[in-house]
């Protein structure tokens, strides 16, 4: 006999979001990962927050939702929101019941001030690399660094001469918000312009032939044995930030041992050649011989065993960047500011190493 098509909604339900969710689901282990780091900075959220007034929305639900929102390339906070109220599998990550209402998108906004200005992405990262390390999946002596360019949110038109009576870009067209611009024949320059919708994007380009886009970099270390992102940190886009950013967080690394770092031609100078080695790190850098004066890197090291492997491995460091640019939002970033950039770095990093984590113990992700 046919079934008629009718829907009738029951009066009470005994089903639990968690029955949902299938036993191997590969976010039922970067679920567990995640809440472990977010028990270890309870102390911190609880700083955060007064002890008077009405209670907020529990901050650990805020950071859940934005690793959702990476991992699964949600392009705005608003389409989050949207998303949460009616896919039953991020409303069980969460931390949501079926009847709990979703709080509104503009919940983000205001808290993620609060959430910068406490450090919490740094302290999140910084937990799931010590639960990497309880689990011995970091290598403490071999590591990889590399930078790259994230595009800021800022069109070519908002970048303006400082004073205002140097601007001779010629407008085009009918007049109106989005009038066109010719810069043809202006010179425009980090020193004379700057971007008047986000002051601290920089115009630049990391190699010849490519377009200048307004940007900030990234700069990431990476150990060598998994892959895993130990440190990292976002800059103004100078000609400098990789190797100066580098070093900042080579010396930060754990332990007064000896360590090697793999890394590009672009690594192949005198002064962080030189700086590594002042504080007992190996520089495994590809030789730049075009380089005026030479490479800094003589035959002795090159020719090393652990130089050549470190050169294969360290190629390694591009596909947490890779992944940020196709799966997180790290091409373009949606949010202005150097501090709010690192902050999205920062977490789409963490992203990473989870599910990065997950698949080592057997999680396909």
């Amino acid at each position: 006999m046919r079934g008629a098509d009718i829907t009738q909604e029951p009066l009470f339900t005994t089903i639990k979001l968690d029955e949902l969710v299938p036993h191997d689901h590969p976010l039922r282990s970067i679920k567990i990962l995640f809440d472990q780091a977010l028990t270890h900075i309870d102390w911190k959220l609880s700083l955060i927050y007064s002890e008077r007034g009405r209670e907020s929305i529990p901050p650990e639900r805020l950071l859940r939702a934005l690793l959702l929102q990476i991992l699964f390339s949600i392009r705005s906070e608003r389409q989050l929101v949207e998303q949460i109220q009616y896919n039953m599998l991020y409303r069980w990550f969460v931390g949501l019941s079926i009847d709990d209402p979703v709080w509104d998108h503009s919940t983000f906004s205001v808290n993620r001030d609060r959430l910068i200005h406490h450090n919490v992405s740094t302290e999140l990262l910084a937990e799931v690399v010590a639960s990497a390390q309880k689990q011995k999946l970091l290598s403490n002596d071999h590591f990889s660094v590399d930078g790259t360019l994230i595009q800021a949110w800022a069109s070519q038109k908002s970048f303006r001469p400082k004073h205002p009576d140097d601007d001779h870009d010629q407008d085009e067209g009918p007049s109106g918000r989005n009038q066109e611009k010719n810069f043809r024949g202006t010179k425009r320059s980090n020193d004379t312009h700057e971007s008047t919708t986000d002051r601290d994007a920089r115009l630049f380009k990391k190699s010849k032939g490519q377009e200048a886009r307004l940007s900030f970099m990234g700069h990431t270390v990476m150990e060598n044995r998994n892959g895993l992102i130990v440190a990292t940190q976002a800059s103004l886009a100078t000609g400098t930030a990789e190797r100066e950013v580098a070093l900042t967080l080579l010396k930060a690394l754990p332990g007064a041992h000896r360590k090697t770092v793999g890394a590009d031609k672009n690594y192949d100078t005198k002064g962080f050649v030189k700086e590594c080695r002042k504080h007992r790190i190996t520089p495994y850098v590809a030789r730049n011989d075009k380089r005026p004066g030479g490479s800094a890197i003589d035959g002795r090291t090159s020719h090393k065993a652990g130089y050549v492997a470190s050169q294969i491995v360290r190629k390694r460091v591009e596909e947490p960047f890779g992944w940020g640019k196709t799966v997180g939002h790290l091409r373009q970033v949606k949010v202005r500011g150097l501090a709010k950039v690192n902050s999205v770095l920062e977490m789409t990093m963490m992203a990473y190493n989870l599910v990065r984590m997950a698949k080592l113990q057997g999680q396909s992700v």
